[in-house]
């Protein structure tokens, strides 16, 4: 490399440190936060100076003490906004906040007239207004900074094989990607010189040094599956002691999509993943089976309140019956019953034609269409979660005659069946309903990584994103 080189990798941007998919959300989360406090702090100064006295304690206390819940609210109605890829895509954080806004609006309607008018009115309309001005001009801000940050590192993907290309293909799907790739590293002759979607690939583990160097390499993808030989594993460590962070590409596809590539692994992953890896503890499952009673005893009562309004509703448009049942297969393969509300034209229609469902079926009647929208027509699958069949969190139960299929068809399928279904998911909050055995593919990355990764915040963040789901009226 000569001295010109060198300088100008000296001048290549290289970060000291790259921020995980977690450490992103809860920038978001913070910056969301200060939006909607400054926005109450100016909806409480205004409500005071234009409804009021005065920003007065006497305020504070007898008027406005609730409005310390506001930015709390506002947050958990931007849930969905948390998904790494929305945040990325402008077109979509402005509809979010604009659909957070009109969700608000509707909820403290329901409640102002619930509670006969003893609610503010204007001070709730002020908070709206300058929380979605301040979240818009915060995520505007953020979009524009990590947008400049993934450009700003630059990788090697090592392998130019299908792992390599899909990598590839990953990064460029994402509205804001974390890194640019700038090359593969590949040994194989016949390779080298060549382009994979305008990405030229060099030589091998040789080469490689030399290129963090001149192009001022941040990260190297590691896009090899199998045995790697021991010249190209020292060469990665050198490159990790210069500073570049080097990362498997399953770890990296987990990363960034929250999906497992199935089509990209050892045949000894499901082992080391489930097996040696994955041992989740007496306390965390205590726990969730509390939570599953709690939640399904509540979601019974929620159920309970609705029914005779939804059973009217079905009758009318379609006659009966009212319910739809079903076998699942839960843990460990042992089928079991489920109920569900009846969205379709007849009992008899519900089993014939495609099992794969889909959104525009002819099938399916209008009040079919709300209910499964707003997910009412699997209220009454509580009563499997508190007979321990189904938790809330879990793969979503597949029909007992689909699951033979899917299994001949798609690796690592049976591993979803380690845990129990639950009633919402990772898959679902994330993908909805495989409409194919390749949408029941991509689903079952999802419900990989949820196995992979369970635990209390990834539960707790799938519930918050379901209830976003139903408020927002985004079911299938």
């Amino acid at each position: 490399m000569d001295k010109a080189q060198r300088v100008g990798a000296r001048d290549l941007p290289r970060p000291a440190f790259r921020l995980r998919a977690e450490e992103r959300r809860l920038i978001l989360l913070l910056g969301d936060l200060v939006a909607a406090s400054i926005a109450t702090l100016i909806a409480l100064a205004g409500w005071a100076q234009f409804d009021w006295l005065g920003f007065t304690q006497e305020f504070i206390r007898s008027r406005a003490g609730w409005f310390v819940f506001t930015p709390i609210v506002w947050v958990a109605l931007l849930v969905g906004l948390y998904d790494l890829h929305r945040a990325g895509s402008w077109r979509q954080t402005w509809t979010g906040v604009l659909k957070a806004a009109a969700a608000g609006a509707v909820i403290y309607l329901i409640a102002y007239f619930t509670l006969q008018g003893s609610l503010a009115r204007r001070g709730v309309l002020y908070f709206l207004v300058f929380a979605v001005v301040f979240t818009l001009l915060w995520r505007r801000l953020y979009i524009a900074a990590f947008r400049t940050w993934g450009l700003s590192r630059r990788a090697l993907v090592v392998g130019a094989g299908e792992s390599g290309k899909a990598i590839l293909r990953v990064l460029r799907s994402l509205p804001n990607a974390p890194l640019e790739v700038v090359a593969f590293v590949d040994d194989d002759p016949a390779k080298r010189d060549s382009l994979i979607e305008g990405v030229p690939v060099i030589g091998g583990n040789r080469e490689l040094l030399s290129r963090v160097e001149r192009d001022g390499v941040t990260d190297v993808v590691v896009a090899i599956i199998g045995p790697m030989n021991g010249e190209m594993f020292q060469v990665l460590l050198d490159a990790q002691e210069r500073g570049v962070e080097i990362t498997r590409m399953p770890v990296a596809y987990e990363e960034w999509l929250g999906r497992v590539p199935i089509q990209h692994l050892e045949s000894d992953w499901i082992l080391r993943s489930f097996v040696d890896e994955v041992q989740t503890g007496s306390l965390y499952e205590l726990v969730r089976r509390a939570v599953d009673i709690a939640g399904a005893l509540f979601g019974l009562a929620l159920f309970f309140l609705v029914l005779p309004w939804a059973a009217l509703a079905i009758a009318l448009e379609s006659g009966r019956p009212i319910f739809f049942a079903q076998k699942r297969l839960g843990r460990g393969g042992r089928p079991y019953p489920i109920v569900k509300l009846r969205t379709m034209r007849s009992n008899e229609e519900e089993g014939k034609g495609s099992p794969w469902p889909s959104e525009d079926d002819i099938r399916m009647t209008r009040v079919g269409w709300v209910l499964r929208r707003t997910h009412l027509d699997e209220f009454p699958q509580f009563w499997n979660v508190l007979r321990g069949e189904m938790s809330l969190v879990g793969p979503r139960p597949e029909q007992v005659e689909l699951v033979a299929e899917l299994e001949r068809e798609i690796p690592f399928y049976r591993a979803r069946l380690l845990v129990k279904p639950g009633l919402t998911g990772w898959a679902q909050v994330n993908y909805g309903k495989g409409a194919s055995v390749e949408g029941s593919a991509e689903k079952l990355e999802y419900d990989l990584y949820y196995i992979k990764h369970r635990g209390f915040l990834l539960d707790l963040w799938i519930i918050l994103r379901t209830i976003g789901a139903i408020i927002g009226m985004r079911g299938v």
